[in-house]
């Protein structure tokens, strides 16, 4: 019956349609309803206005976006966390906090000022071409449009305004930031003594009694399991497969290098000084012309004597980044300056001086330095890059031509993946797998959807194909379990002796923790040092390499009577045995009191900001209706 279904699916699909068609229009559209009110349901509320749990969304998928730019390789999952959806939805509640107290205080940034503010401020500087305007090449790849990115500054240095009362006024006394480092990095002299279970390995001889109960306790025979895995077969659709079997012709190179001429051309890049008297896109008719006539009267030096231009540049340019290099901008290209520059630059030839050039933002003289690129590459130089893009073209046309095939073939014909092989020439290969990718893993076997689906039901039980599973762009996975390998609990004899050498550890370590507290318990009776090591002065600035549990252990000792003496666990087998002698001030040199003045300054900034965001959470009678937005794959 079930292989009457498989070979009559669409069949079987129609007869669904008409059963299910008026059941929809039952039922259906509330369903739809209700999923689309589900989306307007309120996760917070700031000052009366609600917090949709669609607006959440949309506030973890940018936050998401931003922390995938900054680090690539990042496990997708990680960012689909109950942390990180939590703190996208602190941040949205944030911002909303701070819209709503710069409309009560009536909080606005002029064109003006937003201007002024990105050219003169420092932290901008990475973002203006050197003849002040906005690098777009640098907005684009933020996906961000000018337009955008001047919107966004806007509402960010509006919302700053916000707490700029609270977080630029902060003083802090160097006296308090003393005290304050005083108390962090503090210095302590010390003794250690270090028992570690591994000088005591060699005396454990455990009996065959208790190797055996050590492998039969549960918490420890977790150890010794053999992971569940599946041996299998599977085929792979993609571009790379698709492509030993196209051909092309000379013809169709040929076209495509003179259809795609630019792609194959060295763009022409233009190097140039300049001077720049500034004159705002707000100044009066006065001040500009002022600047004109400045502008004036320095062509007319240059033209008089052309060689005078960079001396020029460095004492009258106003141009700050280019002014001390005697006006230099080296190579740009076309679109990296703004229009009314760009088209004088490219009018000149090497050597000549321009006329004024007027732009938003002043006067310009420009002197054309050197020229570069704008060369053709032959047909020759670039037919193998050529060959190589136009197999890839006809690859993927014939990918989405064959995908939807390759899909209902490995499906109606789950039995076995031998005639999609043969149909689509592709090669099946084999491998062992486990429910997670294996380190290192690279292409379809690190795939989580295709082990999910090799793991699934239908593959396991039934024996069938998997579906063919989307792996990576323009690549189709199928396979199917050829051997299924339950995990299991691998005998004794086979893991003798890593069981031997897990319960040796165990039994070391508690020997050396004996050892280590017998020798902290003489030590408080009669204070004989001997056998520790030489005094060592340790602080957080100077680790001097112990472990974190026994550093802070040492620094958390009571040193009101000295000398004190400490035992700690430091993990991994390893005892600590620690006598504390002296407690000194903190090392001048680590940090001066200027620095740990601002470092102080900007700790209590931090702390007074959260404070006036907390004041300002209940003044807008903030209200969280769910700890974060519901985990869902939208990131995934």
């Amino acid at each position: 019956m079930f292989e009457f279904v498989r070979k009559h699916t669409r069949l079987f699909q129609f007869i669904l349609l008409i059963l299910i068609l008026p059941a929809f229009v039952l039922v259906g559209l509330e369903g739809y309803s209700s999923f689309m009110s589900d989306a307007n349901v309120g996760v917070a509320t700031v000052d009366g206005r609600k917090i949709t749990q669609a607006e959440a969304e949309v506030a973890h998928r940018d936050q998401v976006e931003r922390m995938r730019r900054q680090m690539p390789n990042l496990d997708a999952k990680l960012l689909d966390s109950p942390e990180v959806r939590s703190e996208s939805l602190d941040g949205l509640v944030r911002e909303r906090v701070m819209q709503a107290a710069a409309e009560k205080q009536h909080l606005v940034i002029s064109d003006e000022r937003l201007q002024a503010m990105f050219l003169n401020d420092p932290q901008f500087a990475f973002l203006r071409n050197a003849d002040g305007s906005l690098n777009k090449s640098l907005i684009a790849a933020q996906g961000m449009s000018s337009q955008m990115f001047v919107e966004r500054l806007r509402q960010d240095l509006t919302l700053r305004q916000v707490s700029a009362g609270v977080t630029g006024t902060t003083v802090a006394a160097e006296v308090n930031a003393a005290v304050a480092f005083d108390a962090l990095l503090q210095q302590r002299e010390v003794r250690l003594q270090r028992f570690d279970a591994k000088d005591f390995a060699a005396r454990i001889e455990p009996s065959d009694a208790q190797i055996e109960a050590f492998y039969k306790d549960p918490v420890n025979a977790v150890q010794f399991q053999m992971a569940e895995s599946a041996q299998i077969q599977y085929l792979v659709l993609d571009l790379e497969a698709l492509k030993a079997g196209v051909t092309v012709n000379e013809d169709e190179l040929r076209k495509y290098f003179e259809e795609n001429a630019a792609r194959f051309s060295v763009a022409e890049e233009r190097r140039a000084s300049h001077i720049l008297i500034k004159a705002e896109k707000g100044a009066t008719a006065a001040e500009r012309a002022k600047a004109k006539a400045q502008a004036e009267a320095l062509l007319a030096q240059v033209r008089k004597t052309p060689a005078v231009f960079a001396e020029l540049a460095k004492k009258n340019s106003q141009d700050e980044g280019s002014a001390p290099n005697g006006g230099d901008l080296d190579f740009f290209g076309r679109g990296a300056m703004v229009k009314p520059f760009e088209d004088a630059a490219y009018a000149l030839k090497q050597g000549e001086i321009s006329n004024i050039v007027e732009s938003d933002f002043g006067f310009h003289l420009i002197q054309l330095t050197g020229i570069r690129g704008g060369d053709k590459k032959s047909f020759e130089s670039v037919r193998g890059e050529i060959e190589a893009d136009v197999r890839k073209q006809l690859a993927q046309k014939r990918y989405s031509e064959m995908a939807e095939q390759f899909s209902n073939m490995v499906y109606e014909q789950s039995d076995s993946l031998q005639p999609a092989a043969d149909k689509f020439k592709l090669a099946i290969s084999s491998a062992t797998v486990q429910r997670n990718p294996a380190p290192g893993a690279a292409g379809p076997l690190a795939s989580a959807k295709l082990l999910d689906a090799v793991f699934g039901n239908e593959a396991l039980r039934n024996k069938r194909n998997t579906e063919a599973v989307e792996t990576g762009p323009n690549q189709l996975v199928a396979a199917r379990v050829a051997q299924h390998n339950p995990s299991h609990l691998q005998p004794l004899a086979d893991v003798k002796p890593q069981v031997r050498a897990q319960l040796v550890r165990k039994l070391a370590s508690a020997e050396a923790i004996k050892a280590g507290e017998a020798r902290l318990a003489a030590l408080k009776k009669d204070g004989d040092l001997a056998g520790m090591s030489a005094p060592l002065v340790v602080s957080r600035a100077l680790p001097r390499d112990l472990p974190r549990k026994v550093l802070d252990g040492i620094l958390a000792v009571d040193a009101s009577k000295l000398p004190a003496f400490v035992g700690l666990d430091a993990g991994e087998g390893v005892f600590v045995v620690a006598s504390l002698s002296k407690v000194l001030p903190r090392d001048p040199a680590v940090i001066d009191a200027k620095r740990a003045a601002q470092q102080y300054a900007q700790a209590w900034n931090a702390a007074e900001s959260d404070a006036f965001f907390e004041a300002m959470k209940t003044r807008f009678k903030v209200a969280l209706k769910a700890a974060a937005p519901a985990a869902s794959t939208a990131t995934r």
